[in-house]
């Protein structure tokens, strides 16, 4: 897939810290990327020069095939971390102001506020003031003004940041339709289960340094631990439970009794295949369910940093 973004090798430097260590990373057209670490890895410093807010000590940053340069900037959406709303000013005000700014005419802004605001039932807030606004009501407006110009990229650091569970879901389908409809989404948070449930393709960044980079599936499955979750209903409880520990696994089975279903799970030994495993179990009873335990994007994430300390 043709990429949308290329950092190529990009080091930023602030007097004697490194912020970004030869850092590069390919952004696919039509994905939603997750950009993770931890505070302090060097994410931010990277957004901003995606960003054109600061430039890159070495390497260099491609959109769409071209070298990053000023007319990029209507091309890219941002909603920072730290929201940046002017509190005195009304709601219209703003988002017309806002939307000029990233070359819409006038008459451009109105339509597409006018769209954006009836798609999420805020038409009422034309004439209030940010100050006005709870924190959630001010997102959806932080929200609006960074997507009306349907920017190629849209870079969305802590995005459900202040939502309730029902708005943080709407913007949420809003901004997986807006990847529907071709625009490129990168998206920074530290929570995982909304990378799992969002992201198809992931970044980790820690300590300056790109420790991995790929499809959210081949990521998760080069992090397998071999170790299978399985179900019996074993023709003898204790038995099976004083053999399997010795003969079978390389750490403790974890394991709890469900009426008369043993839950299971077991790692295997290196040289052991599933097969292995499965024929094992039927010799002791009726398999009632065995799938492989892939790590979640948390967990990767734990393990990655952890071992990088």
């Amino acid at each position: 897939m043709k990429p949308i973004l290329e950092v190529k090798n990009v080091v930023k430097q602030y007097g004697d810290y490194t912020a970004l260590n030869s850092v590069s990373l390919t952004v696919p057209k039509g994905s939603i990327y997750g950009l993770l670490g931890p505070n302090g890895a060097g994410k931010t410093s990277l957004i901003r020069i995606i960003n054109q807010i600061t430039m890159p000590d070495g390497g260099e940053v491609l959109l769409d095939g071209e070298k990053l340069n000023p007319s990029h900037i209507s091309h890219i959406g941002y909603m920072p971390e730290e929201r940046g709303l002017y509190k005195t000013m009304t709601v219209g005000e703003q988002a017309l102001y806002l939307a000029q700014l990233k070359g819409l005419s006038k008459k451009e802004a109105k339509e597409q506020l006018n769209y954006w605001f009836e798609k999420l039932d805020i038409k009422g807030w034309w004439d209030k003031k940010i100050q006005e606004l709870s924190k959630g009501m001010a997102q959806k407006i932080q929200f609006v003004v960074t997507v009306l110009h349907r920017p190629k990229l849209l870079i969305l650091d802590e995005p459900f940041s202040g939502f309730d569970p029902v708005n943080a879901n709407l913007i949420k389908d809003e901004i997986m339709e807006l990847r529907d409809k071709g625009t490129t989404v990168i998206f920074s948070t530290h929570r995982m289960e909304s990378v799992e449930d969002m992201c198809d393709h992931i970044a980790l960044i820690h300590k300056s340094n790109k420790l991995i980079e790929g499809q959210l599936q081949d990521v998760k499955k080069q992090y397998r631990t071999n170790t299978y979750e399985v179900g019996i209903a074993p023709q003898n409880f204790q038995a099976l439970l004083a053999d399997i520990n010795t003969k079978y696994t390389t750490k403790q089975a974890n394991f709890k009794t469900l009426d008369d279903e043993l839950k299971l799970e077991v790692s295997l030994p290196q040289g052991h295949t599933p097969r292995d495993l499965m024929q094992y179990l039927l010799q002791h009873g009726e398999v009632t369910y065995f799938v492989e335990k892939i790590p979640s994007v948390n967990d990767i994430f734990i393990q990655t940093v952890s071992q990088k300390k």
